[in-house]
């Protein structure tokens, strides 16, 4: 395979809902340019791209994959990614080291709730996209419908270039309104019958046609003024036009295609060669020092890791893009994240499960390595003297968790080690051990998403496990203040244990002073703080510890002592074993012996007049509430919102987005189990969602005593 020059590589992202034939497409575009002697099939489970066991058992795509094509003297990179939600990580990889999305839309359907959150991720990385209506064989097409549906959630900039003649069971053929010209196949379909637009067609054809040098020359200062003085453009300055309109996202170009019955992707990759832009003439990105990143073949060499997996017979390779100067076989390179030093001893140009060795790669291209010792996705290799790194990519928070567990002790482990690896490969699965809830917890996209890792680890890793219900980190707090005391005291010969505390709490506010008198039935108390500090918790709030003491009743050497055993009652909090927080305590009076008191003595003396005061304080469970942002189609509105409501959620707001409905609501941590799973069946998978954490909430008083009975329960058992 020859070395490209920078100007003849195209970076695509190949994009859609799922079930809309990008992998179909990939394959026929692998086909015409001579990569592969014969198309695969879906259903047969031989294509290049989705050919890990997984995506034959779940017959989706679960990864993203690189491939490549030639063309007219181009090279086409090519990054097939899944269409579920649940795997959008690949998406996202992908649209970072692309610079144009071919975006596919279901002749059928129209835009649809998927391709809405992809189209979202390409406009927030500021991607040119270019459609593809595909499809355009079933007997339910509609063309008309699918460019409404497109101009109605991407707005005007959509520009049609090519239109159906035939849509449905019959379709052959297409207009060309960029060459006016007319392409017809055969059942086979690949290299097409050019002709002149006939003249039936010729009305509509000229109409798009000048749409489309409208919209060429709006996007160019000089093409506007020829406009303007000619009334048309030239090919060349259409495309021009066009080229400049793609980098700006100020134009959308539209293309027709059955991918399966290989029709319209031979043109389709001329346009992709010939027009979209070259990496050198996108904006340059921005490292971490927010310095540009020029792409220059000609300086310092710079590498983004932006994928990383382990492949059957190679181990682990390592999918990078040039972003500066060239690469080749046998180069030292430093890892600017490790400041490890790396040599690239092998290099391949990726189609999916066929590889090839190259011995160059130059900027803008996009090739694998194998067998690196530090380097992992999202880092940086430099050219030695080079120590800047770019930022690391942005996924979005998880959607669904579960706590797993091995179901033999012994592979615990080599659980923690593989799904640390796992977690390097696919960054939007977040492995973490809760010392707060003595799980170890799985974040994913959904439950698909989580139950595709755990088939790996039962089948690939040879690790039975299971998922378990995970428990919600709630928090207690208190609403009122209280007083206790406690005499710690035990005698077993010698010297013995001796401690007494008396204390106050209560709610801790930050606009509150400090509180020196109290007032409890029949008891009117005042305290004269002599000392205070203030803790604060990991786990968020603080605890505010004032000494009080006076006399010298309670030596001041013992007090750390007290504030420790109250911290631990924090950490494992007297109603449910949740951390607490958001409390003052003022201990103000106690007693101590002259041979029997040590700090153990008054860390219990502490822990257990806190325990005690607490359950008097008016105690409350605090639960986490999340901000749920619900994307649907208008016709489940009613559906989801009835759900929503089910879940003990507010409803803060609806508003409409781009053809669909959009619900915002604060939403209990505890009622979100399994929602991803929820929404997709109301839905038929055409709903979506996105959840953060806001903020603690008092549980409502049912909610609270049912916790209270269970955490009983378990501490019986």
């Amino acid at each position: 395979m020859k070395v490209y020059e920078t100007k003849d590589i195209r970076n695509l992202s190949l994009l859609g809902n799922a079930g809309l034939g990008k992998t179909t497409l990939a394959e026929a575009m692998l086909f015409e340019g001579g990569v592969i002697n014969r198309r695969g099939d879906v259903g047969q489970k031989n294509t290049v791209s989705d050919y890990h066991e997984i995506e034959h058992d779940r017959e989706c795509s679960v990864f993203s994959t690189v491939l490549y094509t030639e063309w007219l003297g181009k090279k086409l990179n090519i990054i097939d990614t899944p269409g579920a939600d649940d795997f959008i990580g690949g998406v996202i990889s992908a649209l970072n080291v692309t610079d144009t999305g071919l975006l596919l839309i279901n002749a059928q359907h129209g835009v649809e709730t998927g391709t809405g959150i992809i189209w979202r991720h390409a406009e927030r990385l500021k991607k040119p996209v270019v459609l593809a209506i595909n499809q355009l064989d079933h007997d339910k097409a509609n063309f008309e419908k699918c460019i409404e549906d497109a101009k109605q959630s991407f707005g005007n900039k959509v520009t049609i270039i090519q239109y159906p003649v035939n849509q449905g069971l019959e379709f052959n053929a297409v207009i060309d309104v960029l060459l006016m010209k007319m392409y017809k196949w055969g059942p086979e379909g690949g290299k097409p019958e050019i002709s002149d637009v006939p003249e039936s067609e010729m009305e509509k054809a000229t109409e798009l046609h000048n749409q489309l040098v409208e919209a060429a020359a709006e996007n160019d200062e000089g093409l506007m003024e020829i406009f303007f003085e000619k009334e048309s453009l030239s090919e060349d300055e259409m495309r021009a036009g066009i080229k400049a309109g793609i980098i700006n996202r100020g134009l959308f170009p539209v293309f027709c295609l059955s991918a399966k019955k290989n029709m319209g992707v031979r043109r389709l990759m001329e346009f992709l060669g010939n027009v979209v832009p070259s990496p050198d003439q996108m904006p340059a990105p921005l490292n971490s020092d927010g310095k540009e990143v020029k792409c220059d073949a000609s300086g310092k060499t710079s590498l983004f890791i932006f994928k990383n997996s382990v492949e059957q017979h190679l181990g682990e390779v390592l999918f990078f893009k040039v972003l500066s100067g060239s690469v080749a076989e046998g180069m030292d390179l430093i890892n600017s994240n490790k400041q490890a030093k790396e040599r690239l001893s092998q290099l391949y140009a990726v189609a999916g499960k066929n590889r090839e060795k190259v011995t160059k790669f130059i900027a803008g291209d996009i090739g694998a390595t194998v067998k690196l010792k530090e380097s992992k996705t999202n880092h940086t290799i430099n050219e030695k003297g080079e120590d800047w790194k770019m930022p690391a990519m942005k996924f979005p928070d998880p959607k669904f968790r579960t706590a797993i567990k091995a179901v033999n002790e012994s592979d615990d482990e080599k659980l923690g080690e593989v799904l640390h690896r796992m977690s390097e490969e696919d960054p939007t699965v977040i492995m973490e051990y809760s010392k707060e809830l003595k799980q170890l917890i799985l974040h994913g996209q959904g439950e698909f998403h989580l139950n595709t890792v755990k088939w790996h680890l039962d089948n690939i890793h040879k690790i039975e496990t299971t998922f378990i219900a995970p428990k919600i980190p709630y928090r207690e707090t208190i609403t009122k203040s209280a007083k206790a005391d406690f005499r710690h005291k035990k005698q077993s010969g010698g010297s013995g244990q001796f401690g007494e505390v008396h204390l106050v709490i209560e709610p801790h506010d930050d606009e509150k002073p400090d509180t020196t008198k109290f007032k409890f039935p029949g008891v009117e108390l005042a305290v004269q703080i002599r000392g205070k500090e203030e803790v604060p918790l990991k786990w968020g709030g603080k605890l505010v510890f004032y000494n009080c003491i006076v006399g010298g009743v309670i030596d001041a050497r013992f007090m750390p002592a007290i504030l420790k055993g109250i911290m631990e009652k924090m950490e494992n909090g007297p109603l449910t074993g949740s951390y607490a927080r958001g409390i003052r305590v003022y201990v103000y009076d106690g007693k101590m012996h002259p041979v029997d008191s040590n700090e153990i003595s008054f860390k219990l003396a502490g822990a257990k007049a806190f325990s005690a005061a607490f359950k008097n304080a008016g105690p409350k469970i605090m639960e986490p509430i999340y901000t749920v942002e619900v994307l649907t189609p208008s016709d489940c509105m009613g559906d989801v919102m009835s759900d929503l409501q089910g879940r003990r959620s507010i409803i803060e707001g609806m508003s409409s987005e781009k053809g669909f409905e959009k619900l915002n609501a604060k939403v209990p941590l505890a009622e979100m189990g399994k929602y991803s799973t929820a929404l997709s069946s109301i839905s038929s998978g055409r709903a979506t969602f996105t959840m953060s954490f806001s903020e603690y909430s008092a549980v409502p008083g049912d909610v609270q005593d049912a916790l209270l009975k269970a955490y009983e329960a378990e501490e019986e058992e």
